[in-house]
């Protein structure tokens, strides 16, 4: 408890403020991360969390660490995470079926018993003399990281990346799928649409005119219909094609004429005469004339 209670005379005004204020904003990051309903605002909730525990790791003098932690985890891992999400697009209800009997009991004990490891590693920790950054780093933060990491604990090390590669590896396999017919050619394929009566020419793109260049954006037809196909299936079955209202369709007209009036044509699509006074406007009264 002596050495406890030095450390703790030994904080500063300013590391107080900081920890209490990013302490706060990771703990509402973590709680996002297993509250919201959407898992990108979930995923974004951890990447947030990630970075202040990088900030920690920078005012503690572990500059490796806060930036590994930034460059790999939050800049790699969580936004390629991010994005995988956005593209296949997993909405609250899929977040919150449960494919496995009794995996929230299970998850809420192996959390349950996570955070007494956690806690017991940090007591044992506070309960001993801290040796100080000086001394740790004293050849350099990232050769005192590694001489930990390739001589006390080589063995977890070693046992980590195995686990890792075994599941890259896991996951090539099971996304893997062998081919049991040849690859039709692109002029197959076009036969084949041809005999069986499908969408020859390709389909339309989405949005309508360019003012939207969205996938959920039905695109209209030159009579001002919506075409369906221009959409992809999956967004209609999942009922998430934004409608193309009236109102939207009023908005481009009137932005037809006023584009109109800015060009100076007539009603009927035909420019307007150009202005009197020059020698444009004589020319033009001379070839009437003829």
């Amino acid at each position: 408890m002596t050495g406890l209670a030095a450390a703790a005379s030994m904080t500063s005004t300013g590391e107080a403020v900081q920890f209490w204020i990013l302490g706060s904003v990771a703990v509402i990051g973590a709680l996002c991360t297993i509250l919201m309903r959407r898992a990108v605002h979930s995923a974004l909730s951890l990447a947030g969390t990630m970075i202040v525990l990088a900030v920690f790791y920078l005012a503690n003098g572990a500059y490796f660490l806060g930036v590994v932690q930034i460059v790999v985890y939050t800049g790699a891992i969580m936004m390629l995470f991010l994005f995988v999400v956005m593209l296949v697009g997993v909405t609250a209800a899929d977040s919150l079926k449960e494919t496995l009997k009794g995996q929230r009991w299970l998850a809420a004990g192996l959390g349950l018993g996570f955070g007494i490891l956690l806690i017991a590693g940090i007591g044992n920790a506070s309960l001993k003399e801290f040796n100080g950054l000086g001394e740790a780093n004293a050849g350099g933060n990232v050769q005192g990281l590694a001489a930990l990491i390739f001589t006390k604990y080589v063995f977890a090390f070693e046992v980590t990346g195995a686990l890792l590669i075994t599941a890259a590896v896991g996951a090539m396999v099971l996304t893997h799928r062998e081919r049991t017919e040849r690859a039709k050619t692109q002029r197959e394929q076009s036969e084949a649409r041809i005999r069986e009566g499908k969408q020859v020419p390709p389909l339309p793109a989405p949005g309508v005119y360019a003012r939207h260049n969205a996938v959920d954006i039905p695109g209209l037809l030159p009579d001002g219909t919506v075409s369906e196909l221009s959409v992809n299936p999956t967004l209609r079955g999942r009922g998430q094609m934004r409608d193309v209202s009236g109102a939207s369709l009023a908005e481009l007209k009137a932005l037809e004429r006023r584009s109109e009036d800015w060009l100076g044509r007539g009603s009927e699509g035909e420019p307007g005469p150009p202005s009197s006074g020059g020698p444009a406007s004589k020319e033009h009264k001379e070839g009437a004339k003829k």
